[in-house]
């Protein structure tokens, strides 16, 4: 057999043993150009997954802020609640209670509710203090007193405020011993007290009993004409 026959012989026994699984490799040109459309494809694949999780991340940072706004107005809510909690002891302390009322700090008094000839009794520095609407006749009887036959002598006129004659305010404790004297009563139509006897007159001036001294003119002053303020 000749050499060309044995090559023969070996070719066709190669293609029957491998059958189609072996090709020829292809040209370069041809690898070059598959290599292209590979990456090509591989980049188009990565774009477009690229652009799906943008899409994605947007989607969700659009849907967040609504998240965010509203915890920011809770938690500004609450803050502002707790800030105004903490605040308003501080606020409430600034004005004066009952207590500090009654130590001295100014009483504001409306006289509008006073009828004539009645007594009011209000409270100054934890003291009674009596607000009477003298009618005409108590005014002037008490002018008319002859200052110089009283115990504690002391003229209605500096007893009163100038232009204000229908108006008295006096302590309303009783000179002796302290008691509540009962008004409109005893001999000369003022007060009188229930315990001891004292008499005092329609401008607070001892008249009777045991009582060394008038009843005393607590510091006071008109706001308007029908309203005064006491200390």
């Amino acid at each position: 057999m000749t050499v060309d026959a044995r090559a023969q012989l070996c070719l066709v026994s190669f293609n029957e043993a491998w059958g189609s699984a072996w090709q020829p490799a292809p040209p370069a040109r041809f690898r070059i150009a598959e290599a292209k459309s590979s990456f090509w494809g591989l980049a188009e694949g990565a774009l477009g997954a690229r652009m799906t999780r943008v899409a994605t991340t947007h989607a969700s940072a659009s849907a967040e802020p609504t998240r965010r706004d509203f915890l920011f107005i809770a938690t500004g809510a609450a803050g502002a609640v707790g800030l105004a909690a903490t605040i308003w002891p501080f606020v409430s302390q600034m004005a004066p209670d009952a207590a500090t009322i009654a130590a001295g700090a100014p009483v504001d008094f409306d006289l509008s509710h006073v009828a004539e000839g009645q007594i009011v009794k209000l409270f100054w520095r934890g003291k009674l203090i009596f607000v009477r609407h003298r009618t005409a006749d108590e005014i002037k009887s008490a002018q008319n007193t002859d200052v110089a036959s009283l115990r504690d002598p002391e003229a209605d006129a500096a007893r009163v405020k100038p232009g204000k004659d229908q108006w008295l305010v006096v302590y309303g404790n009783c000179t002796h011993l302290g008691c509540v004297p009962l008004g409109n009563e005893g001999a000369f139509h003022g007060w009188q007290c229930p315990c001891h006897g004292s008499v005092f007159d329609t401008s607070g001036r001892i008249r009777q009993g045991p009582a060394p001294i008038n009843l005393p003119v607590p510091p006071y002053a008109f706001t308007s004409d029908k309203a005064i303020r006491i200390g």
